[in-house]
């Protein structure tokens, strides 16, 4: 059986009377993509930073690719930072070549292998600019591919997708897809729900420093009971009396109502008692619990505003 990429047990911060990470224990397997996800000041970067030995754990322990401690395997680990920036003044394929270099790569491999991601993820034409000419979505896609140039077995991407827009988005998406099908294990947090639920095989949900859930996606949306929402004219109070139907709420707009359902009910069942009970619809949506549903479950709407779905 492979052995976790990374182990955290019982991982603790504090910085004065503030105690920003409570406890945090998860395990990250080999060739998954992991997400931790929350919103700003959740203790994401915080927890990364630990598992990157850049802070040190007030209390609890780390194993990272077998060893306690990042330094160790820091050549076997591309990290993108929360905090972007670039050497203005530097080519895209040199900056590349720059961090591959730091990793160990032999200089005209480094080169090499700046100007086939540059090539590889729509930024060829664009290598040999300095980076104070490229846009704020071209420059970010730089420092992404100088992380994971160097070929690493982990990557962890901090707020990855933070800034950009909806064409890079889907070309950091498809960065990450192509690592996972190389087997690298990625880590990335983030506070957009959907990025998650595409890329994530497992996640982990962090409020106020606080694990909430860790699992996969399939088993978050499981916490949240299955619901149709209908859309009808007439009061639909009939179908609380229909098997399988745990209640049934109005969603305050447009005739909308929430119908949730027990475990194992059938959805055809409750249409078809809608018909047997006059109830006509305009609309019967089998929808699938969200991220966003789950996050409202664990925190409350108060944090969730600051998740984006």
């Amino acid at each position: 059986m492979n052995e976790p990429v990374l182990v955290l047990d019982r991982l603790r911060k504090t910085f004065g009377d503030f105690t920003a990470v409570h406890e945090m224990s998860l395990s990250v397997p080999r060739g998954s993509v992991y997400g931790f996800l929350g919103p700003n000041g959740a203790g994401k970067t915080t927890t990364i930073r630990m598992t990157l030995a850049i802070y040190e754990p007030t209390e609890g322990s780390i194993s990272i690719l077998g060893r306690p401690s990042a330094l160790e395997v820091r050549d076997r680990i591309g990290y993108l930072p929360e905090e972007k920036g670039l050497y203005k003044k530097m080519t895209g394929r040199d900056i590349i070549a720059y961090f591959a270099s730091l990793k160990g790569m032999k200089r005209d491999a480094a080169r090499a292998r700046a100007a086939e991601l540059l090539d590889k993820y729509g930024l060829g034409e664009f290598k040999d600019r300095k980076c104070e000419a490229l846009s704020k979505g071209m420059g970010q896609k730089v420092q992404v591919l100088a992380s994971i140039a160097h070929r690493p077995e982990f990557v962890i991407l901090d707020e990855p997708f933070s800034g950009l827009d909806p064409v890079n988005q889907q070309v950091l998406e498809q960065v990450i897809r192509d690592l996972r099908d190389d087997g690298t294990t990625i880590i990335f947090s983030t506070h957009i729900m959907e990025h998650a639920e595409r890329l994530c095989d497992r996640l982990v949900l962090i409020a106020k420093g606080r694990k909430l859930f860790d699992g996969t996606v399939a088993e978050a949306r499981r916490t949240i009971p299955r619901r149709l929402i209908i859309q009808t004219q007439v009061d639909p109070s009939a179908l609380r009396h229909v098997g399988g139907v745990a209640g049934v709420r109005a969603l305050g707009k447009d005739d909308k109502y929430e119908v949730t359902l027990s475990e194992g009910a059938d959805a055809d069942h409750v249409l078809a008692a809608c018909f047997q009970n006059g109830i006509s619809l305009r609309s019967f949506d089998r929808s699938e619990p969200t991220l966003r549903d789950v996050f409202l479950k664990f925190v409350g709407a108060e944090d969730a505003e600051e998740v984006v779905s």
